[in-house]
């Protein structure tokens, strides 16, 4: 299961449990009214990290918000930053290639 930001943001094809496959606006139809939905890569789609620690498992980042040296601090949800997991807005380049709208995460002292 994910969320609906990971279904929309990640450009997954996405469907409600038990249904079949539905058209990206759809999703994003259900996203915008809550619903969580099952996520499935695309066939021939490459991963959301190309690059980023791939000999991992898995990468997992935890921050404190009260260790936060600034009181707004962004981390990148594109994958595409320099300064990863901070966001240096390479996520607008990416958005103007790709047609995509995903943003960092901003996070509050």
């Amino acid at each position: 299961m994910a969320t609906p930001f990971c279904a929309a943001a990640c450009r997954l094809s996405v469907s409600p449990p038990n249904a079949a496959p539905s058209a990206p606006g759809r999703a994003r139809a259900l996203a915008r009214r809550g619903l969580v939905v099952a996520v499935r890569a695309e066939a021939g789609v490459g991963g959301i990290n190309p690059s980023i620690r791939k000999e991992e498992e898995k990468v997992v980042d935890t921050v404190l918000a009260g260790e936060l040296s600034k009181p707004l601090t962004p981390y990148c949800r594109c994958w595409r930053s320099g300064t990863f997991p901070l966001c240096d807005g390479s996520h607008v380049k990416h958005n103007k290639a790709t047609g995509d709208n995903v943003g960092p995460l901003l996070v509050k002292k």
